[in-house]
This record gives structure tokens, C-alpha cells and sequence, in this order.
């Protein structure tokens, strides 16, 4: 799912951050970027709330089961995975919403 507000030097600086890899499953097939705190939630374009995933992975994001993954995480989880993935990359500093 590509969000048409975000810059493409943008997303191409989040995947080559992440190693080209989801940040959660590490696979390299079907990246998109998600944002961990949603723009309806404040959740700003910076990279501080930028992250990498895969289509699984976004999938579950946005609240899509994947039965043949039923024992991956769900929702809630991901999305708690996503905000202690940037929080750690970013500590102390850590700020994902909007300026």
C-alpha cells in the first residue's frame, strides 16, 4: 500500500534503513511502509514513525488475519512491535508525531 503524501526519497531512506527487509519478519519480499502511529492518531511522515514491512506483516497492521500464520502476532501486538522497534532505534530521542 503506498501512501500517495509520502515523498519517494523518503520511503526509499526508510527501506534502505531497515536493510531492505520487513523490520518485524525480516523478509525481503513485498515491502511497504507503514506508519506505527497512524496520521488519525498524530502520527507524523518522519522517519521516526516510518517503518518497513512486509505485505504479511502490513497486513496484520491494518487488522487482516492470516490463517496460515495463525500463530504470528496479532494486531495489537504488531503494532506494539513497530512503536519498540522505533523507540529503540531512536532513543532517547524518540518523537513520531506530527511537528
Amino acid at each position: 500500500m503506498i501512501s500517495a503524501n509520502l515523498k519517494n526519497a523518503v520511503r526509499k531512506a526508510v527501506y534502505k534503513r531497515d536493510g531492505y527487509t520487513c523490520a518485524l519478519c525480516d523478509s525481503p519480499r513485498g515491502l511497504q511502509v507503514h506508519h506505527a502511529i497512524p496520521r488519525s492518531e498524530g502520527g507524523g511522515d518522519s522517519h521516526h514513525n516510518l517503518i518497513t514491512l512486509c505485505w504479511r506483516c502490513h497486513a496484520v497492521a491494518h487488522g487482516t488475519r492470516m490463517p496460515e500464520y495463525a500463530d504470528w502476532m496479532d494486531q495489537t501486538e504488531l503494532r506494539q512491535a513497530c512503536v519498540e522497534y522505533l523507540a529503540d532505534l531512536y532513543a532517547p530521542d524518540w518523537y513520531p508525531y506530527r511537528v
